[in-house]
């Protein structure tokens, strides 16, 4: 997916980032080559143990410090307000309740930190919303490790108390029929 535009992705997703970083759900580490070196830190949180065994290997190459450890989206091992940024990138998608998820994310982030989010997320209406509930409703949650293509991700960061700064709505990949097509990327702010 990297070479299909993901990289680019990724890139959009951390620039501008600095200082102390959690990032959740960190998966096999693809995010580790693009973080600025103005970030000084970043607590990767992986609970599947393959996936953290690759982001360990990436870590060691990666341009900024990177700390790999297993953790869960509702419950991260870091202490509150300690980080500056949390990154959640194609995780909000598998996690159990997403409300738990981002208040633990928000529970981390120093007053007016910031949230960076690329997810997949409900289309907006039409014949793929429909096939969107039906594949969530019947085996794609247990073939695709627990995602759900069709929540509404933008609407769940609002209610989680984060103001939505920024935010670029398209389709990915743009020339392939999936469920998980529409995409969000973005950036919100932690309420006071």
């Amino acid at each position: 997916m990297d070479q299909e535009g993901a990289a680019e992705h990724r890139r959009r997703l951390l620039s501008g980032a600095k200082g102390r970083v959690i990032e959740v759900g960190a998966g096999d580490g693809g995010n580790f080559g693009h973080y600025p070196a103005e970030v000084t830190s970043v607590l990767a949180v992986e609970p599947e143990p393959y996936l953290r065994a690759r982001a360990l290997e990436q870590a060691a190459s990666a341009p900024v410090p990177v700390e790999v450890v297993a953790g869960t989206a509702d419950r991260l091992p870091a202490p509150d307000g300690s980080a500056d940024v949390v990154v959640m990138s194609l995780v909000l998608c598998s996690v159990p309740d997403q409300h738990t998820a981002l208040t633990e994310s928000a529970r981390v982030l120093r007053p007016d930190g910031e949230l960076r989010f690329y997810e997949h997320v409900a289309a907006e209406g039409g014949r793929l919303a429909t096939v969107q509930r039906v594949a969530d409703a019947t085996l794609w949650p247990f073939f695709v490790g627990g995602c759900h293509t069709h929540r509404d991700t933008a609407a769940a960061i609002t209610a989680a108390g984060f103001t939505i700064e920024d935010i670029d709505r398209f389709d990915f990949p743009a020339d392939q029929p999936s469920p998980a097509r529409p995409h969000i990327l973005g950036r919100a702010r932690r309420n006071p």
